[in-house]
C-alpha cells in the first residue's frame, strides 16, 4: 500500500498573526508549524499501513509526506518523518507564493501524478483544513484535478481490494461511503489522535532524504499559480478593531443579577 498525505507549514494558530503590504499572510516566524490538522492526516496514513501486513514478496508499504511552500516548509515534512512517515517530497519553488487554493491544489496534483507514475498511490490524505486560511478547498480541488473519487471528513477509513470504505458524520446522519482507489480523502480532528513523536524518530527525521522538487520539475506552468494564477484576490486586510463594549461583571451573588441584566439589555434574555 502506499499512502501520500498532504501535510502544510503554517503560523501557529497560538502566535500573534500580521498581514504583509500585499495583503497575504506573514509566514516564516518563528512559531511556524505543521498544522494541527495534518497530523490527523499523517496518523489515518500511519494507521491505514499498520494495519495491512506486507504479503511475502511484496513491495513494503510506504506513507509519503507530500509539502508545498518554502524552504522553512522543510520543518512540516520533518515533523512527519518523525512521527513515522516513510519519505518525503517538497515542491518548492517562488513562483508558487501567493497561490490560492486551487492553485495550490494544481501543484500538489502534479507531484501526486509523479509519485502515482513512480509507484501507484492508493490513497492521498489530507486534513480537513489548513489553519492558516481554513478554507477546506484543497481536498475536493485535489480530487477534480486529479480525477480520482473524493470522501471528505473521514473519520474512519478501510482500504480493502482495491476498494476505499469511509465513514463520516454529518449533523442528522452517519454516512458509509465507498469508491475505487485511487482515491482523495480528508480526516476530521474527531478520530485520529496524533501520536506523539519519540526521541529515535525525531533523530531518524533529521537524517531522512527529502526530495525537493520544482515547478519545471513538475512541467507546471509557472503562470498557472502564485498571485498570477490565483482566482482569489485580497482586497484589502487590517487588523480586527479593539472592542470597546465590554463588561467586566464581578462579585458574589450580585453577579448573576448584573449578568442577566446585561444580557436583558442586549436582546438575549
Amino acid at each position: 500500500m502506499r499512502v501520500v498525505v498532504c501535510v502544510k507549514h503554517v503560523p501557529d494558530i497560538q502566535s500573534a498573526r500580521s498581514f504583509r503590504e500585499d495583503g497575504l499572510l506573514a509566514r516564516g516566524g518563528e512559531d511556524d508549524t505543521l498544522n494541527e490538522l495534518d497530523e490527523d492526516a499523517l496518523e489515518a496514513g500511519l494507521r491505514l499501513v499498520e494495519a495491512h501486513p506486507v504479503a511475502e514478496g511484496a513491495e513494503p508499504h510506504e506513507v509519503v509526506a507530500l509539502t508545498v511552500g518554502p524552504a522553512a516548509a522543510v520543518e512540516a515534512l520533518r515533523r512527519g518523518l518523525a512521527m513515522g512517515a516513510t519519505s518525503a517530497v517538497h515542491v518548492r519553488d517562488d513562483a508558487i507564493a501567493g497561490s490560492d487554493a486551487i492553485a495550490t491544489a494544481r501543484v500538489l496534483a502534479a507531484a501526486v501524478r509523479r509519485v502515482h507514475a513512480e509507484r501507484p498511490v492508493d490513497v492521498v490524505v489530507a486534513g480537513m483544513a489548513g489553519l492558516d486560511g481554513l478554507t477546506s478547498l484543497v481536498p475536493a480541488a485535489l480530487a477534480a484535478l486529479l480525477d480520482w473519487p473524493q470522501l471528505t471528513l473521514a473519520d474512519r477509513i478501510t482500504v480493502e481490494d482495491g476498494t476505499v470504505r469511509v465513514r463520516r458524520e454529518t449533523s442528522t446522519d452517519v454516512e458509509e461511503l465507498s469508491a475505487p482507489a485511487p482515491a482523495v480523502l480528508s480526516v476530521t480532528d474527531q478520530a485520529f489522535r496524533a501520536r506523539f513523536p519519540d526521541f529515535k524518530g525525531i533523530l531518524a527525521a533529521r537524517k531522512k532524504p527529502v526530495e525537493v522538487l520544482s515547478l519545471a520539475d513538475l512541467g507546471v506552468d509557472p503562470a498557472t499559480v502564485g498571485l498570477d494564477g490565483s482566482a482569489a484576490r485580497v482586497v484589502e486586510a487590517s487588523p480586527r478593531p479593539e472592542r470597546s463594549d465590554r463588561v467586566l461583571v464581578t462579585g458574589g451573588a450580585e453577579t448573576v443579577p448584573a449578568l442577566v441584566d446585561y444580557l436583558a439589555q442586549k436582546g438575549f434574555a
